[in-house]
């Protein structure tokens, strides 16, 4: 055992695969003791860009310090009108036949700028009117967007605050020289991944998500390993009218696409039904039989073995003989299969969650249903809110690279064929 472990972890490509995903695993345990947040908890409205989100009305409370930095006006209008907003609004007037051509995008100019668009731009105009560049339905939403964020003020002059009520109520002055430590606002919150449509944190829901779907495919795997398993000793030792029973069975399975068949049969047990442990035990019910193949396959190379003959003549038992003198000799196999059954689970309750017969969403997230919620609410095109789909889809591959890369390191150990 000491010299097959060994072997195993000297082969490069397990290596790196048992790494990445024991990476990730441990990711899925440590953080929640960090972050006690509920992954479900909405914490606001919408998709929310990554970044720190500071309380306003903190920090017009908290102490402020006196800081001048040379860049600080010309950062803030290009916060205000970004450069790619100035470039659209230079386009869509030129489309228009405003004559923009004294109007650069330097900040000077941004100002005219915003007048020229408050001026120039109807919405219902734009609808009816074939603008060159602005004739698809995504331009003219692009150009609805901008108009919305424009609508507010775009000016840099000083902001006065009032605190309090009634008689205590005092007006102060915020210079644009004012600053605050962020450190001392009492509530600001770092969304390395912004939040989701629900305005929860995606990367609290993600890691949970992660989790549950390591749960899925650990269950749906360990079901479809024990169930091909227990079916490929029978039908390969005893063989006869039992493993003409067990390969029929096996092959109404095969008949129908295992995809379709597991779809049929989630379907049937009705959303209020379709809990974690329902969703893996179904997938893993529908996935055993190309393990009960190959196992089968290689029981029948080693029925006839001297060593198996020679159990039978001492009279031990059928259990006896398949646990002890046939079992290790498949036994790196069979785990071998284990991996792929893993990856397989999670791979196909992220697609039943993508067609909506994923667990029920209110419990848990799993990373189907997140992307199935991405779908949902337009993450993919018009909000364009990548955080809420694209680490998802980093993390499926990640899970399913590493354990297709430690099937194969396993397969060049214990694989003579493969050994250098």
């Amino acid at each position: 055992m000491k010299n097959t472990l060994r072997s195993v972890f000297h082969s490069p490509r397990f290596v790196v695969g048992f790494v990445i995903f024991m990476a990730i695993l441990l990711t899925t345990l440590i953080y929640p003791f960090f972050v006690t947040r509920d992954p479900l908890q909405g914490l606001g409205k919408g998709f929310l860009a990554p970044g720190t989100y500071v309380s306003v009305y903190d920090t017009n409370t908290a102490q402020t310090y006196r800081v001048e930095l040379p860049e600080a006006n010309a950062n803030r209008m290009e916060s205000i009108v970004p450069m790619e907003d100035r470039v659209t609004i230079i386009e869509f007037l030129t489309a228009k036949g405003v004559d923009v051509s004294h109007l650069t995008t330097d900040n000077s100019d941004v100002a005219v700028l915003v007048s020229q668009w408050k001026e120039n731009y109807d919405e219902a105009d734009v609808k009816k009117s074939k603008y060159p560049g602005f004739t698809t339905q995504a331009k003219r939403k692009a150009l609805a967007r901008l108009d919305k964020r424009l609508s507010g003020n775009q000016s840099l002059a000083a902001m006065n605050v009032t605190l309090g009520d009634g008689e205590d109520a005092a007006t102060t002055k915020v210079a644009d020289s004012d600053y605050v430590k962020v450190s001392e606002v009492a509530n600001a919150i770092t969304l390395p991944l912004g939040t989701d449509n629900f305005g929860r944190d995606t990367l609290t829901e993600l890691v949970k998500a992660t989790g549950v779907s390591l749960l899925i495919g650990l269950i749906a795997g360990t079901v479809a390993t024990l169930l091909g398993l227990i079916v490929g000793l029978l039908a390969g030792y005893v063989g006869g009218l039992l493993d003409d029973i067990l390969m029929f069975i096996a092959n109404l399975f095969t008949v129908i696409p295992g995809f379709v068949l597991l779809i049929l049969i989630y379907y049937s047990i009705g959303q209020s039904a379709r809990g974690v442990t329902t969703c893996a035990l179904v997938i893993g019910f529908t996935s055993w039989v190309w393990t009960a193949r190959s196992v089968r396959s290689q029981v029948i190379s080693l029925r006839n073995r001297d060593h198996v003959n020679l159990s039978k003549l001492s009279g031990h038992s059928l259990v006896r003989i398949v646990v002890t003198d046939i079992l290790p000799y498949i036994a790196s196999y069979v785990v071998m299969a284990f991996i792929l059954q893993v990856s397989s689970g999670i791979l196909a309750e992220a697609q039943l969650s993508l067609l909506g017969l994923g667990p029920k969403t209110t419990e848990v997230p799993t990373l189907g249903l997140m992307m199935n919620w991405a779908k949902l609410f337009g993450a993919y095109t018009s909000s364009n809110a990548w955080w809420a789909y694209f680490p998802v889809i980093l993390v499926i591959a990640l899970i399913s690279f590493s354990l297709n890369l430690m099937n194969t390191g396993l397969d060049q150990v214990f694989n003579p064929a493969l050994r250098d």
